[in-house]
């Protein structure tokens, strides 16, 4: 039997289309700052994956700056929102890591926004924070890279707005998979990445929103507008945007994962999972699910066995497990070494979630029996 691969929110595999586009770039390899044929050819790859990433998020191609990924377009952010005049940080309590170590390391007061049950922050604790005294950047991501928990960005724009604050969004999952528009969600800066909807890993883009402007944080020559020095990877940056428009025109399929998510769910639910982000507005296409009684890695390695392949819904080390940073933040510390992540995406079938539905019962059963036969004997 074929091996299925259920870890999109981690990376998704690189689209067909993305490929070809790719291949072609990295054979008509010039430099896009060159003014001979070649690199002229190099600049309007670049600029045509400009518009297309920027059309995925409702942007203006000239507020989108490219980047080597997710982790320095959302330190690019802060460091900007910091330069414009913030002079402090609220960060979400379920931020994924670069979000909250980019916040700690720029040396400014970090407030954490606290998360309810469900994994939603907290508007009134932000509306609380936001009158404190000093202008923050806030930043909140779209939607939880482990639980799929989506936020609510405008509402959360609007108090951040009427407090002369910054809005950072991490869109990086929501992208692709969910209508992401930085305009809607009144963002004043949002990142996104290309190996999230398809496209090459190694890949970001840092998108501004109308009135701001980004600072440069990678010194050098002048390129990306003098935003971000160092020639650009153009068979990378082609293939972000050709990812980009396979996303938008998918966008209703990727819809088509919520029933089959559902399903996979209340069968696992029914063996003793516990939902992480359940009655929430989630990605259609995450399921993030925990037990107090088998930890990640196990869970992991006997699903990889049985030809499966998903992630831990927390950083594995060593051979020990950390805590999920989005279980510990809903109050399930007994859980928090006990997550497991299933994401879908564009190479995804319905049977894909059936059959990790049906291995992971089965696993989960076994494991129980084991458990029960050793208390047995120690009795």
């Amino acid at each position: 039997m074929n091996p299925v691969y259920l870890d999109y929110n981690a990376s998704g595999l690189v689209r067909p289309e993305v490929q070809d586009v790719m291949a072609k770039a990295l054979a008509d390899n010039g430099n896009p700052s060159a003014v001979h044929a070649a690199g002229r050819r190099a600049r309007a790859r670049v600029e045509t994956a400009r518009a297309q990433v920027a059309e995925l998020v409702g942007a203006d191609p000239t507020a989108v700056v490219f980047s080597s990924g997710g982790t320095e377009s959302n330190a690019q952010a802060i460091l900007s929102a910091l330069a414009a005049g913030c002079e402090r940080l609220i960060v979400g309590a379920t931020e994924h890591p670069c979000v909250a170590e980019a916040a700690i390391a720029s040396g400014k007061p970090v407030k954490m926004l606290p998360v309810d049950a469900r994994g939603v922050v907290d508007l009134n604790k932000l509306r609380q924070l936001l009158g404190q005294p000093g202008k923050a950047v806030v930043a909140i991501h779209h939607a939880n890279n482990e639980s799929g928990v989506i936020q609510p960005i405008a509402e959360a724009a609007r108090l951040v707005r009427s407090a002369g604050g910054w809005l950072h969004v991490d869109a990086i999952q929501s992208a692709g998979k969910i209508p992401v528009d930085i305009r809607a969600l009144m963002a004043d800066s949002l990142t996104l990445s290309a190996h999230k909807l398809g496209g090459p890993q190694g890949v970001g883009a840092l998108v501004m929103g109308e009135g701001r402007e980004a600072i440069r944080i990678v010194h050098g020559a002048g390129q990306e507008r003098g935003l971000r020095a160092g020639t650009e990877n153009v068979p990378g940056i082609t293939g972000f945007g050709e990812s980009a428009v396979c996303a938008a025109r998918d966008l209703s399929k990727a819809q088509a994962h919520a029933a089959w998510r559902d399903a996979a769910e209340a069968k696992v639910k029914a063996a003793g999972a516990t939902i992480i982000g359940e009655g929430a507005e989630r990605l259609p296409n995450t399921l993030f699910m925990a037990v107090p009684d088998w930890e990640s890695p196990q869970q992991l390695i006997t699903l990889d066995l049985m030809g499966l392949m998903v992630s831990a819904g927390s950083a594995c080390s060593s051979g020990k497990t950390k805590p999920s940073r989005a279980i510990l933040a809903t109050g399930r510390s007994t859980m928090a070494t006990g997550g497991i992540r299933v994401s879908g995406g564009w190479g995804t079938v319905e049977a894909d979630w059936d059959r990790f539905a049906e291995a992971w019962v089965s696993a989960y059963e076994k494991h129980r029996a084991r458990q029960s036969d050793r208390t047995k004997k120690v009795a």
